[in-house]
């Protein structure tokens, strides 16, 4: 008995030993494919130190920082700052203010590309749809800051071109950045039209991939245009839609700063100042790095409740979501 348990023993841990572990075949893996691992290694570096070791800052919204003592000397205070915030008289401002301009940007501007991606995707003509594609995907490549002066330009009294096609057709001139009701109009559709062919592309390019078969199907049973935009074009790009819906919620309250902070004026700012640009003022202009910290994380991490609801609805009503 004794020996028969020593010879089992030792098979085994023969077997064992002749069995790779996984360690060993990842560490195999790893040396055959080495260029794969060495071509994705700088990307992983770059995300690490920039994305993850920034992270570690986030401790000064719980401290008064002290620049003489550094982050790490600086005295906890807890949430001093975001209750400082909470009771800041514009608080519930900017939180209007912001929610606003991107419910706003994400109800006009989400649909739009699809509409344009459906309404190219029916064109037969193949000269006339690569110039609208041409011509709606170029002012995506227009800096914010060329923009801003394309708009202020456009829009400003006397000498703008809005406001000589109003004279000339007998209305009263109008100065439409000084006016705070206009402000969320003008940023929302300055960037429906600079964005818009770009965003529409990959609904273009997820529209190329449906089966043929069912356009020529849907032919044979006399369905009508509508009808095959609805029940097979929509469908099909369907999962796209909603993966795109989820990650714009997840930046809901981060909307553009700098073109918003450029359209700024003394006359627009009680419509126009949202949180970001709130935390630049507060942050870098007045050097409340503590404070800003504070309003910054409070952001984030309602856009991460807001991108977790999301998913959450999504994968309910659709079956599919992010993750």
């Amino acid at each position: 008995m004794a020996e028969t348990a020593k010879l089992s023993a030792a098979s085994k841990l023969k077997s064992k030993s002749s069995n790779p572990t996984k360690l060993g075949i990842s560490l195999k893996k790893m040396r055959r494919h080495w260029q794969l691992y060495l071509l994705v290694s700088l990307p992983v570096a770059y995300f690490i130190l920039f994305k993850y070791v920034p992270i570690l800052g986030v401790q000064i919204a719980f401290k008064d920082l002290n620049p003489i003592k550094g982050i790490w000397g600086s005295p906890w205070v807890g949430f001093k700052h975001f209750q400082s915030f909470f009771e800041h008289p514009n608080f519930w401002l900017l939180i209007k203010n912001t929610l606003y301009l991107s419910l706003y940007s994400l109800a006009v501007g989400f649909p739009a590309p699809i509409l344009l991606a459906l309404m190219l995707n029916e064109l037969k003509n193949g000269l006339f749809k690569r110039s609208v594609q041409m011509i709606t995907y170029a002012p995506y490549f227009i800096s914010t800051v060329v923009m801003v002066s394309m708009i202020i330009l456009f829009l400003s009294p006397r000498i703008g071109v809005i406001d000589h096609i109003r004279t000339a057709l007998g209305l009263a001139s109008i100065n439409f950045m000084g006016k705070p009701s206009l402000f969320s109009t003008i940023f929302v559709l300055s960037d429906v039209w600079q964005f818009m062919g770009y965003s529409a592309i990959i609904y273009i390019a997820a529209l190329a991939g449906v089966n043929p078969h069912l356009y020529e199907a849907s032919k044979i049973d006399g369905a009508t245009r509508l009808q095959k935009i609805i029940h097979i074009d929509i469908p099909s790009i369907m999962p796209v839609m909603v993966l795109l819906l989820i990650l714009n919620m997840g930046h809901l309250l981060s909307i553009g700063f700098e073109k918003v902070y450029l359209l700024q004026n003394p006359l627009n700012i009680g419509a126009s100042e949202i949180i970001s640009t709130y935390v630049y003022k507060v942050g870098l202009v007045q050097a409340n790095y503590s404070f800003s910290s504070a309003v910054g994380l409070f952001n984030s991490f309602i856009n991460l409740m807001l991108l977790l609801f999301a998913n959450y609805g999504a994968r309910r009503i659709t079956g599919s979501g992010l993750f």
